[in-house]
């Protein structure tokens, strides 16, 4: 069986009322139509299962001898307040339905009705639990959606990443992303999540380093009320809320030992449990990890579970960083320079001599440095062009001729293009742009100079 049909979760229904023929009737038709069923005789024995279960909807008669509908409506509120209900009554009155209205109540139906039309109404408020969930997991996401299109880079290095990509979004398989802070590894989960067949589903991100492990296995795995001082409702984890989708865990490599267990357990049983739960969860979850981190020699140092490990990378990707893939910078800078437009909304442009610092710099951030710089030079220069003095001043060095210095730690062969670099840019200032002339002034062809402004950027 498909591990995504097998961890698909029917609609559960509690079908709450006092007459056992209603109980039997209502519950036996609506398993014929893929839901779970669950049914209690009274408010009471309601309480009871409510407390020991997630429902999706809650059909309950407004009339019962110990606690009606109305009451149990607001113990719902209380225990769960994601489970939608129905009201059913034999007794319809305006003032009845404008109060279980108020209390909470998505619809009400008056007896006797027909099992289609109770199915009707379950589906609509299944339709909209599920645009909420989606509401849930958007507010986490960027705007928009993501594709290769945000992945920017002509490199052979990134186009091995692409290849790559297209590969691995087509298994389920567990994929483990390694790089620099800053060359984008959430980039390239939602990627591969957005190439996936998973791609209608959720995409939701938690970052293992930034939490307690406390707090992390409460997100992680969600809990239910009471488990803890303040648990005071049920809430669903990132397992939960990922079901069907992917499961981003950045800086995976901060995880505590017990966390590592727990995720395991995880990986390898296809469910969880919330804190303070007793009943075993199904997931279907994909889960894409990243670390800045040599995992390898955080197992041996013991910081890591080799099981964990070996588990985690099964498809194993390793990002490069910006400073082995400086061909990429101009493209970057460009789109960089649409995102962060100025004031007035207008794009600027970046100066030769701007241009050829950056791709001096050695960017030890990567791209997100890169983005930073940008956006700072668009926030703080003048005029319609980025001009050398706009960027950090990090980022160059400057001689009487304001040109950027080469910047400590390049090999001979960086310290050779960058003089190229900056002797076409003379030979281009000193032709107003004209590229035959600026070719005659270096002597050579002026195939050989496009050849030199498409390897530099400069076109």
């Amino acid at each position: 069986m498909d591990i995504q049909e097998e961890a698909r979760v029917k609609p559960s229904i509690l079908i709450v009322d006092d007459e056992a023929v209603v109980r039997h009737s209502l519950s036996d038709w609506l398993r014929d139509q893929d839901y779970e069923v669950v049914t209690a005789r009274n408010g009471e024995e309601a309480l009871k299962k409510l407390k020991k279960k997630d429902f999706n909807v809650a059909v309950i008669d407004l009339k019962m001898p110990d606690i009606d509908g109305i009451e149990l409506l607001k113990h719902i509120r209380k225990i769960n307040p994601n489970t939608d209900a129905v009201i059913m009554t034999a007794y319809a009155t305006v003032d009845s339905a404008v109060k279980a209205m108020k209390e909470g109540a998505q619809d009400y139906v008056m007896k006797p009705f027909s099992p289609e039309e109770l199915d009707l109404i379950i589906k609509r408020i299944l339709e909209r639990q599920s645009i909420l969930q989606e509401n849930i997991i958007l507010k986490q996401e960027l705007k928009g959606r993501f594709s290769f299109a945000n992945l920017i880079g002509k490199s052979h290095q990134m186009q091995k990443i692409y290849s790559l990509i297209e590969k691995i979004a087509l298994s389920n398989a567990t994929v483990l992303i390694q790089g620099e802070s800053g060359t984008g590894k959430e980039l390239v989960a939602r990627a591969i999540h957005y190439a996936s067949p998973r791609k209608d589903k959720p995409f939701v991100t938690t970052s293992c380093g930034a939490l307690p492990e406390t707090i992390l296995e409460s997100e992680l795995f969600g809990y239910e009320r009471g488990a803890f001082t303040g648990a005071v409702t049920r809430k669903l984890g990132r397992f939960e809320l990922a079901n069907g989708g992917t499961l981003f865990l950045d800086e995976i490599a901060e995880m505590s030992l017990k966390s590592q267990v727990d995720l395991l357990r995880v990986l390898e049983e296809k469910e969880i449990h919330r804190l303070g739960g007793t009943k075993p969860i199904k997931i279907d979850v994909r889960i894409i990890a990243a670390t800045n981190k040599n995992l390898e020699e955080e197992v041996k140092r013991g910081n890591f579970r080799e099981d964990l490990y070996y588990r985690l990378q099964v498809i194993p990707l390793v990002l490069p960083p910006l400073r082995e893939r400086k061909e990429d910078i101009p493209l970057l800078v460009r789109h960089f320079l649409g995102k962060f437009k100025d004031s007035e909304g207008e794009e600027k442009k970046i100066s030769p001599e701007a241009m050829e610092a950056l791709l001096r710099y050695n960017w030890p951030g990567n791209v997100r440095e890169l983005e930073n710089a940008i956006e700072q030079a668009v926030l703080l220069g003048r005029g319609n062009t980025i001009q050398l003095e706009h960027l950090p001043e990090k980022i160059y060095n400057r001689t009487g001729q304001g040109i950027a210095t080469p910047v400590d730690g390049f090999t001979f062969k960086d310290k050779v293009e960058a003089f190229e670099r900056q002797l076409i840019l003379e030979a281009l200032r000193k032709s107003n742009g004209i590229k035959g002339s600026a070719a005659k002034l270096l002597g050579i062809s002026q195939r050989n100079l496009s050849y030199y402004l498409k390897k530099f950027g400069l076109e």
